[in-house]
């Protein structure tokens, strides 16, 4: 299994995350300036710290070994190519020979492994630490190519995601990098105002020619996504990252540009099996057909989204919509399910359903379903909370369900085990050993299957069918929390396959 590819400087810029190869023309006159409204500050500058609240900095300050094009495809980055060893036990990467961090220091393979070593301490590795947990060790077989052996045989979009995965630090920031950036990224720090504002400036050396193509960024934050919106009808910013489906929704109506990546969330009804009916697995199942998931989208999220009854984004390797038509609406079949499972009437409606009260869409969508779990006879309290109440209730498994939604749905399949109700070890909710032990196995069927397109894709298959038998989550949609949305002037935009803000291509047309 090897993969080669090599890049053109003139178009390297351009194929770094399948933008236009327009892109690689000489680049048009821009405004100096960028302003972009945000609702929420960083955490921090460590960008293997992979939360919402840093996805506007983490793609402009650092780049990863390799990328994905909106679709799905792996192209290179930092790593100019790689080579998948044909037992798929190794890969060896070809890294970048003009590439400096913003300090001035070379990016080399000694550079990636002091970023492998980071990224695989518990301490240290923070979000990316469990996506290293597939790598035995690595080998710096000269400055410009690394070695990364696996522990067991790794599918390739697990080997590719895992570079992706990894933004690439400056060595000598590693220490000091949550509170002093340390990339290579298109942009570099020029000021921040914690809690008010954050300014970046173009990397003068950036390696991807003609990029970034706007020479400043003014990054605001506001208190109140009303607040920003009206920013961007005065005139006041030119883009807003993170803000609400509904207001996105009002300003696409007003004709402003909308724009969603390939990574969203999913929305997922969790199912606590360890209590009351949900014990049952035909009441479980019943839930497929009780989501009236057009109309959640609609109420929680203003349509934008896709209804799903599998937890995948459209763009993981593990999608298939047929299970969406299979698994739509249907109070009839439901009933069948209902009357399968041998419960009364009062047994199904022994358990509440806990609600953020803090969450719009979750307030929204949990009344739609108690009003249709009525029409077949299922009444329910909803039991709101919100802070750490919620945190509490949800992280400890102390509830019968709730509405929460999931990420690392676009990528390897198995990822989907980095979410709470879906852990295959040490499950929150439904215990330690977990209780559906056909689901650990097709999880790790996922995770060995190294064969044909059609061995891989039974696999895929038959995790599909464990997750709608056990129905442990029921998932209603995708949704945004990347939102952009952009004045009319804008443009250039490169989509991200995380839905983090990448700016480097974006700029205002005069």
């Amino acid at each position: 299994m090897t993969h080669r590819f090599s890049i053109v400087r003139r178009i390297a810029g351009a194929l770094a995350l399948g933008t236009s190869l327009a892109l690689a023309a000489p680049a048009p006159t821009y405004a100096q300036a960028l302003r972009v409204a945000v609702i929420a500050d960083i955490a921090n500058f460590d960008p293997h710290q992979f939360s919402s609240v840093n996805a506007s900095l983490i793609k402009n300050l650092y780049d990863s070994l390799l990328e994905y094009t909106p679709d799905g495809k792996a192209i290179p980055s930092l790593a100019e190519s790689w080579q998948i060893a044909p037992d798929a036990k190794s890969v060896t990467l070809t890294l970048r020979k003009d590439v400096k961090f913003h300090s001035g220091g070379a990016f080399n393979a000694e550079a990636v492994a002091a970023n492998f070593k980071k990224a695989a301490d518990p301490k240290l590795g923070k979000n990316v630490f469990a996506t290293m947990g597939i790598v035995d060790n690595w080998q710096v077989v000269d400055a410009n190519t690394i070695k990364v052996n696996f522990k067991t045989p790794v599918p390739e979009r697990q080997i590719t995601d895992l570079f992706q995965f990894i933004s690439i630090i400056d060595p000598a920031g590693i220490d000091t990098v949550e509170q002093k950036p340390a990339g290579s990224g298109a942009y570099m720090l020029g000021e921040r105002v914690v809690g008010q504002r954050i300014k970046l400036v173009a990397n003068p050396n950036y390696w991807r020619k003609n990029e970034p193509v706007t020479k400043d960024v003014e990054i605001t934050v506001f208190a109140q996504d009303a607040a920003a919106t009206a920013a961007l009808e005065s005139g006041g910013a030119d883009v807003i990252y993170g803000g609400t489906a509904r207001s996105a929704a009002r300003l696409k109506s007003a004709d402003y540009p909308v724009l969603s990546g390939p990574g969203p969330l999913v929305q997922v009804f969790r199912i606590n099996a360890t209590r009351g009916p949900f014990k049952n697995a035909k009441f479980r199942q019943a839930f497929n057909y009780l989501m009236d998931r057009e109309n959640i989208l609609k109420a929680g999220y203003a349509g934008l989204g896709e209804v799903v009854a599998l937890p995948w984004a459209p763009s993981s390797p593990a999608f298939d919509a047929s299970y969406t038509k299979t698994y739509a609406f249907n109070l009839d079949k439901a009933k069948e399910l209902l009357a399968a499972s041998g419960l009364s009437a009062a047994d199904q409606s022994a358990w509440k359903l806990v609600v953020n009260s803090g969450s719009q869409p979750d307030v929204v969508i949990s009344q739609l379903v108690q009003a249709t779990l009525k029409k077949v006879g299922i009444n329910i309290e909803l039991d709101m909370k919100e802070g750490s109440d919620l945190v509490d209730t949800m992280l400890q498994g102390r509830f019968d369900a709730l509405f929460g939604g999931v990420g690392n749905i676009q990528k390897f399949p198995s990822r989907l085990a980095t979410n709470s109700i879906y852990r295959t070890v040490n499950n929150p909710v439904l215990g330690n050993p977990h209780p559906f032990p056909e689901y650990v196995a097709a999880i790790s069927r996922v995770d060995t299957t190294v064969g044909s397109p059609a061995e891989v894709k039974a696999a895929y298959d038959g995790l599909n069918k464990v997750l709608i038998e056990t129905a442990f989550g029921i998932p209603t949609n995708t949704y945004d929390q990347g939102i952009i949305v952009t004045g009319k002037n804008v443009t250039g935009f490169t989509l991200d396959m995380d839905n983090m803000l990448v700016l480097r291509t974006t700029g205002i047309k005069k």
